[in-house]
């Protein structure tokens, strides 16, 4: 892509111009992109210690990512499901979340933005917080409740202590507990009008929103892999080792 051009000499701004996520690596890098709007390439990563070619070949890197289809998730068991959720959850928490706030924190917006800023630097953070209060009850109930039942399904547990485990706390308890976080993002989406901005708009502000809108989507189809693939797959699993632990108590 940049590889084939004098890319060192163009500037963070006319880079970023032609691909927004050309800033989530820069982020990646330390770097962002809004301080130096107007500065060579080969200026800002002197400055930052970064060889250039470093950066692109990390951009390239990134359009090359791909993330298996719900297709592709069903047919693995469980655990892959679970692994593959918390890589997502690891990525959202130090990499996503990190690059929004750096963005609504850091920019200096025109006057036209200034009361929206404002409001986003309130909002936002109140927003990564209940996210990942979110993660953490996740992780330490619903994967961990799927842990021990792979556990008793490997008969790690004594008959009384399965059952006991398999009665506490349910999956479809647990799925009617669950939440799609998406109060805070309809918030931010009439407080962007749906993310909606005018042509003349300053870079800064369309990074953004197509940020917000990218994290926004990748939500959506986060949950919709909990909700239609993760649960129904714990639940069955959770039916066929209650089965066999009743059927074993029977036949003692």
């Amino acid at each position: 892509m940049y590889l084939n051009r004098d890319f060192e000499k163009s500037s963070v701004g006319e880079l970023v111009s032609e691909n927004y996520v050309f800033a989530a690596v820069l982020h990646y890098f330390g770097i962002s992109f809004y301080q130096y709007p107007t500065d060579s390439l080969e200026k800002v990563c002197r400055s930052h210690k970064v060889n250039p070619r470093t950066l692109i070949a990390e951009l390239e890197s990134w359009a090359k990512r791909k993330d298996p289809t719900p297709e592709e998730l069903y047919l693995n068991p469980i655990e892959l499901l679970v692994a593959y959720l918390k890589k997502k959850h690891y990525f959202f928490v130090r990499q996503e979340l990190p690059f929004l706030s750096n963005l609504i924190s850091g920019i200096q917006p025109e006057q036209t933005f200034g009361p929206l800023l404002a409001d986003l630097r309130i909002m936002f953070p109140l927003f990564v917080d209940d996210f990942i209060h979110h993660i953490h009850e996740e992780e330490s109930r619903l994967f961990k409740r799927i842990e021990l039942l792979q556990d008793i399904e490997d008969g790690q547990f004594k008959t009384q202590d399965a059952l006991t485990i398999l009665e506490k706390d349910p999956i479809h308890l647990l799925a009617d507990q669950h939440e799609i976080h998406d109060d805070e993002m309809e918030g931010i989406r009439r407080l962007t009008r749906d993310y909606f901005l005018e042509d003349t708009a300053p870079l800064t502000m369309k990074v953004l929103y197509h940020e917000l809108q990218n994290f926004e989507k990748e939500l959506s189809i986060h949950a919709k892999i909990e909700d239609e693939l993760l649960f129904p797959k714990a639940v069955e699993l959770e039916k066929e080792a209650l089965r066999k632990i009743r059927k074993k108590i029977q036949t003692n």
